[in-house]
């Protein structure tokens, strides 16, 4: 947690990508270029937007160094300042804040544009290279976060602040940021000394080899199991693109061989697309028991888990916590464990009565289409797309052909425009890293607003690319945040929006799937928090300082935005005539949400609890599982599974304790989301979308996100929407009705990411 804090910020607004501790085995030297070269950013053209085509790895090493360089001294000068024979500041905006802005603004900038080039053209600034880059920039950052006297100084202004002595010459934004500085630092120890922060340094340098070994061996499981299928009947029901992608040899697809790895996106496809139980149950097992002794126990990794609890409880009660979940709660919207766990067991209360009801359902048609016995777990996702294929008439293939790109994103932009009183137009002759991009202004159009000048931009680079772009299993697409809204650095905000789609071929344009237009939908509603902030400074502009478990929300809000049956109309034509999507087409996508979804969201609620129960008590981690696991499943926990081994985002990566957060922002985007619902009339629905601009949209990480909430729906979130948007409410009575009440917020205003 506290390790990667001061490369929080880039986690956060663009991806998940790089939340891993340090990689060690090998030592880059990156020369400190910067005392030679020109104030102006190397990477950046005459209109002050990036010059990607002549972007070099020796270009964004060079403005690293330098930007660097300048943000460290910077953080020299200011502690000189502070020292107590030094002259001291007056005013900690003016004093301190700005300068720190000052150096900090280019140097996120320089970051944002190395990230940019690596996720659209990694064969120019290969992994190795971006992640010398990467470590740069977070150690530059860190410095105002580790420093005594500007956190003494901050902190000093926080509390006077907070007890009113000075609060009307701090904007909310402001009290906000001072916060952001003295948590921060507070979180990466800048208050132990002595010998417990030697004992807190070895603990985080202990975490960070811990983490690291706990990935390495997950990453050679998967590589070391391989099964190859030449029997052509047991692929026949496999989508082309992915008989393709599983094909020894890719020119012969249909007639295979095929292998399958325990790559999560070949399991999923595996397990919901092969007919043979057989085939199903041998995948399943390898993949549930990797990583545990029941495989190869040079690859286990339950020492390690047990290892990275036993340090993450350690370095919560030197920084002066009960448990690491109590820490993580300093940087969540929930505010409390309480608060959590009273939502989650709401949300199952329902989920798990819906959950035995969907799974008859579903063995009842499986016996009636040839299956015999009762179903187990790995039967589930295999019936599943057959049922909602048959009775529901889901075909995802099909369905792409009603979804060029092109009309998909005309009708993204229009409805964005007519929400929230935008214009977005592209601009041509903008220097671009690849002839797939394109650069688009958006315009503000409410009344009053100049409407000459474009507030914000942002690319798009949506096709696939074979050897050229980065391609992560499971990850379709990234926002990712260039430039941040800076008042003081005259910095307008600039986005980029990366996707993996099928680029067209032959004539024939980009075809999206149901799970493309949600990947697009996600990340342009996390896009447009980015470039609609209207906050001043750049460290609680748009999706930077919001709390771990609301990050997610605009995204969220958009993806239910996408299920409206309006809004699927008016994305949908088929390529090749222009006819509307039959309506029964737009009902099987509404219909896709909601089916199984009370078994689905067990699965979530059992992760969000067991991460949180490995990080409150000290129990052994399987005995945790076999407390857990009935109360969340229908299906028996499998003597030998060993899932919690090969959990990357909670032991290696930046989720631990916070695994909680995707469901409550979840939960929180279908709150938001119901006041669209509930719009009748266009003038009412743009009169939500109004509020939602000047809410969730304009606020970023300038104020709390519970308050941002009220200000938006006039009450706390409450967990019913969540199950209404997934087709399992059903009011309750008796004892525990009551606790469906709204999902109240601790009232922790600090933050910053966990």
């Amino acid at each position: 947690m506290v390790v990667s804090f001061c490369g929080k910020r880039l986690l956060l607004t663009r991806t998940n990508l790089f939340a891993n501790p340090r990689r060690h085995g090998y030592i880059v030297l990156v020369p400190e270029i910067g005392e030679d070269l020109p104030e102006k950013n190397p990477l950046s053209s005459a209109n002050g937007l990036p010059e990607f085509n002549n972007a070099t790895i020796e270009k964004c090493v060079a403005a690293i160094g330098q930007q660097a360089i300048a943000a460290e001294k910077n953080v020299k000068t200011l502690e000189e300042r502070l020292a107590p024979d030094g002259p001291g500041v007056t005013d900690v905006i003016k004093d301190i804040i700005l300068p720190l802005e000052a150096t900090g603004a280019p140097l996120e900038t320089t970051w944002g544009i190395a990230k940019t080039l690596y996720l659209g053209s990694s064969s120019r600034l290969p992994t190795k290279s971006y992640m010398t880059i990467h470590e740069r920039a977070r150690g530059a950052r860190r410095a105002k976060f580790n420093s005594v006297p500007i956190y003494s100084a901050l902190k000093a202004s926080a509390e006077a602040a907070k007890d009113g002595k000075t609060a009307a010459n701090l904007s909310g934004e402001e009290q906000r940021l001072l916060r952001k500085y003295v948590l921060e630092a507070k979180l990466s120890g800048v208050e132990v000394d002595g010998s417990s922060k030697a004992e807190l340094n070895e603990i985080l340098e202990k975490l960070s080899q811990e983490r690291t070994k706990f990935q390495n061996k997950r990453d050679v499981a998967l590589k070391k199991f391989q099964q190859l299928i030449t029997d052509p009947a047991l692929m026949k029901e496999f989508p082309p693109s992915m008989l393709q992608s599983l094909a020894s040899d890719p020119s012969q697809a249909v007639k295979g061989p095929w292998k399958i790895t325990l790559q999560p996106p070949v399991v999923t496809s595996f397990l919901e697309h092969c007919p043979d139980r057989t085939h199903r149950w041998n995948l399943w097992q390898a993949d549930t028991r990797k990583c545990s002794i029941h495989t190869d126990k040079s690859l286990e990794n339950s020492s390690h888990l047990e290892s990275i609890r036993a340090l993450r409880k350690r370095q919560a009660k030197l920084l002066g916590y009960e448990s690491y979940v109590h820490m993580s709660m300093e940087t969540k919207m929930a505010g409390s464990v309480e608060v959590v766990n009273n939502a989650l067991d709401e949300l199952l209360r329902y989920a798990k009565p819906a959950a035995e009801q969907e799974l008859g359902v579903l063995e009842r048609f499986a016996g009636e289409n040839g299956f015999r016995g009762p179903l187990d777990i790995y039967d589930v996702p295999y019936w599943k797309r057959r049922h909602l294929s048959t009775v529901y008439q889901f075909d995802q293939e099909a369905l792409k052909d009603y979804f060029p790109l092109p009309t998909v994103l005309d009708g993204l932009f229009r409805m964005a425009e007519q929400l929230f009183g935008i214009r977005i137009a592209e601009r041509e002759g903008v220097d671009v890293w690849h002839d797939d991009v394109h650069f688009y202004d958006i315009f503000d159009v409410r009344e009053g607003a100049s409407q000459s000048e474009p507030i914000a931009g942002f690319y798009t680079d949506f096709y696939s690319r074979e050897n050229e772009k980065l391609s992560i299993a499971g990850n379709a697409g990234w926002m990712v945040g260039i430039v941040n809204r800076s008042v003081a650095a005259s910095a307008q905000p600039l986005a980029a929006l990366i996707c993996n789609f099928a680029a067209p071929l032959y004539g024939k344009p980009s075809l999206l799937t149901v799970d493309d237009l949600q990947t697009l939908f996600n990340r342009f509603g996390r896009g447009l928090q980015h470039l609609l902030t209207e906050c001043g400074y750049s460290d609680v502009a748009g999706l930077s300082n919001i709390e771990w478990d609301a990050v997610e929300v605009a995204g969220h809000v958009f993806t239910h935005l996408l299920h409206d049956g309006d809004t699927i109309r008016s994305l949908a034509s088929h390529y090749t005539n222009g006819n509307a999507l039959p309506e029964p087409c737009v009902e099987a996508i509404q219909r896709r949400r909601t089916h199984l979804a009370g078994y689905r969201l067990c699965r979530e609620l059992y992760h969000s609890r067991l991460d949180l129960q490995l990080h409150l008590t000290s129990d052994y981690w399987l005995d945790v599982v076999r407390h857990l696991y009935p109360q969340y499943h229908t299906f028996p926990l499998d003597r030998k599974d060993a899932h919690p081994c090969s959990m990357l985002p909670i032991f290696s990566g930046e989720w631990g304790a916070a695994y909680y957060s995707h469901l409550w922002s979840e939960m929180i985007a279908a709150d938001v989301y119901s006041a669209f619902a509930e719009a009748k009339e266009p003038a009412q629905r743009q009169e939500v979308g109004r509020r939602f601009r000047e809410t969730f949209l304009a606020l970023g990480g300038g104020c709390h996100p519970g308050e941002v909430f009220r200000r938006f729906r006039g009450r706390d979130p409450c967990p019913t929407a969540l199950l209404k948007t997934l087709g399992i409410y059903k009011p309750q009575h008796g004892p525990g009705a009551a606790a469906a009440g709204h999902a109240k917020q601790g009232s922790k205003d600090e933050h910053h990411q966990q």
